[in-house]
């Protein structure tokens, strides 16, 4: 497969990055009474995700590297529609203080995602160990670049930047827009892009390369996610509202009417 880039594992990453996203904001802005089950829904996946990146965990082929990352995305799935229904948050959920500055309100934003942060911990631990001594690693690094990612999205926010799409997070919350700060640009934003975009191209240099088909998948894969985590790190700061790529996933919290008591 040397010198050639599999087209598939683009498009295929590209549908995973786009619906997964709008999947969970149109569960998470259905009526409060549905949020066990889509929790459960969403528990049952990781479950089977697991059980599935164990199984591929000595497979190197085409077919593995495709089930190891739709596992990955899954897990991670899992985490984020935890923190969007408000389940694994943190122990601050409250608005951030007025007046609160430099580190005093760094520490407050941290408590206001502190279990967050402990379950994308979870997450990276249980795929480690389900994937221990293995030869397909794709679904670990998946999931490590997503967090890595995240992190540095999470950063830049608290730091400034010229869209907090706030929009996107729902009703209950809103609270943590008051941990964001915004502004054209901050000083961590360059190194966040460079890095972003050092990773890419040392990606897509080594799906390129890669002598075997399993392989170039996987890092195609890799190498896709890396470009979109680059591509949401310029939704941060370009004059355009990309949040239009999720609009049908904000559907349903328009269709419902807020219920008293739900």
């Amino acid at each position: 497969m040397s010198g050639a880039t599999p087209v598939l594992p683009i498009l295929f990453a590209l549908f995973v990055w786009w619906f997964s996203t709008g999947a969970i904001l149109y569960l998470d802005g259905l009526p409060r009474r549905t949020h066990r089950w889509t929790m459960a829904g969403a528990s049952a996946l990781a479950l089977f995700a697991l059980y599935g990146l164990h199984a591929t965990a000595q497979d190197g082929g085409v077919a593995a590297a495709y089930a190891a990352f739709t596992a990955a995305i899954l897990v991670w799935g899992w985490v984020e529609v935890a923190f969007l229904l408000g389940w694994v948050t943190g122990p601050r959920t409250s608005a951030c203080p007025s007046g609160a500055r430099g580190w005093r309100r760094a520490a407050f934003a941290f408590e206001a995602i502190l279990w967050h942060e402990f379950a994308l911990l979870g997450g990276a631990l249980l795929i480690a160990l389900v994937t221990w001594d293995a030869s397909n690693t794709l679904g670990l690094w998946a999931y490590l670049l997503l967090w890595v990612a995240r992190l540095s999205t999470k950063l830049n926010l608290f730091l400034g930047v010229r869209n907090l799409g706030g929009e996107l997070l729902p009703e209950h919350l809103r609270y943590l827009q008051t941990y964001f700060t915004r502004r054209p640009m901050n000083g961590l934003f360059p190194l966040s892009l460079a890095g972003g975009i050092a990773a890419m191209v040392l990606l897509w240099q080594a799906a390129v390369a890669a002598p075997a088909e399993g392989g170039a998948v996987a890092l195609s894969l890799l190498a896709t996610l890396a470009t979109l985590a680059v591509l949401e790190h310029l939704f941060l700061v370009l004059p355009i509202n990309f949040n239009a790529l999720w609009e049908w996933g904000l559907w349903s919290r328009r269709v419902q009417p807020p219920a008293a008591g739900t």
